[in-house]
């Protein structure tokens, strides 16, 4: 008798994105041929969750088979009373999955864009210099489906572009370092993976806490969409992420290409060749640019691009903008100059 269907499906998941791991890390044409190839090492991000848990037990199930090292890590953000123990509870529940290394990491969580934003990137910042650390070749996240669509949504909220709409990619980060093998499985699959598996879990509190947007979205505004228009919303919107990700990529590549179109001998932007371009295939051009002047990506909003956009296709002589990191947009000589002030 095989597995259980959401076991099955977890470690079916997990199985693809190792295979896909090590065609990647396969032996490159030249290479010497007698030379052993390094058994690759894939880490899992644990929280202790039901996610996260199905997500390691799969791992671990998964990568003897492949040949592949498999560990785990913890972080432990300091945000509740005794996490510290609990992140410790986590490191022995991979250790007895066979996850080695398995090791909590503890983070220090800032303000900067609010409290979720500041745990998130002290998070991955963690599990960076874990993967750095250990030299992991790659880094599972827990992220399911249901996840997909909240940060979908939370994306419409905020009024932001079809990139934001796009949710989270499959494949991110540096090298694409991380992966999320559950985006197509929903949260219910991986909890009752952990049930049939006996595997304990733990429920963060602040994801039943009002106080996080997301935790609201998920108890109160998901359930009063699917009452308003049926079962299927998180399903219509993980298929919105895809396809708007397969937009975004495109619009994405035709900036880059547009972009050394509309510049002069010195290097500067002209006006005249960004007006000519789509307004969607323009704002790329300028996000880009504004980025690359110092401006901070996560502070950088559709807002911001859309007064530099002005300066193309509503000149009224108006004067310089301000934007995140100290950087300045202005109009000169029919050119845009954007640099550091």
């Amino acid at each position: 008798m095989g597995p259980h269907p959401a076991v099955a499906a977890i470690r079916l998941a997990v199985r693809r994105v190792l295979h896909d791991i090590l065609n990647e890390h396969s032996r490159a044409p030249g290479d010497t041929p007698d030379e052993p190839l390094p058994t690759p090492l894939v880490l899992v991000a644990c929280s202790g969750g039901a996610d996260s848990m199905a997500l390691a037990s799969a791992l671990a199930f998964e990568a003897p088979k492949l040949g592949v090292r498999a560990g785990g890590v913890t972080v432990d953000h300091g945000l509740q009373p005794g996490s510290d123990l609990r992140a410790a509870e986590v490191v022995l529940r991979l250790t007895g999955l066979g996850l080695t290394p398995a090791e909590s990491v503890a983070v220090t969580v800032g303000r900067e864009g609010g409290p979720e934003a500041a745990a998130r990137d002290a998070r991955y910042a963690a599990l960076d210099a874990a993967a750095e650390r250990h030299g992991a070749a790659a880094v599972l996240l827990g992220h399911t489906r249901d996840d997909q669509a909240e940060t979908v949504l939370l994306g419409l909220a905020r009024g932001s572009g079809i990139r934001s709409l796009s949710g989270m990619a499959a494949v991110s980060g540096a090298g694409g370092r991380y992966r999320r093998p559950f985006l197509a499985l929903d949260r219910q699959t991986a909890r009752k993976a952990c049930m049939v598996q006996s595997l304990p879990v733990w429920d963060d509190p602040h994801n039943t806490d009002p106080a996080y947007t997301r935790s609201r979205l998920r108890h109160e505004g998901l359930p009063a969409l699917e009452k308003a228009l049926g079962k299927g919303v998180v399903e219509a919107l993980a298929r919105t992420a895809r396809l708007s990700r397969d937009d975004a990529d495109a619009l994405d590549a035709w900036a880059g290409q547009a972009d050394a179109t509309v510049r002069d001998a010195a290097g500067l932007l002209e006006c005249a060749k960004l007006f000519a371009l789509p307004s969607a295939v323009r704002r790329r051009v300028l996000r880009r640019a504004v980025i690359e002047a110092g401006s901070p990506a996560g502070s950088l909003f559709a807002g911001h691009i859309e007064e530099v956009d002005r300066l193309i296709t509503g000149w009224r002589g108006q004067g310089a903008i301000n934007l995140p990191g100290k950087v300045v947009a202005r109009r000169q000589g029919g050119r845009l100059v954007i640099r550091q002030g």
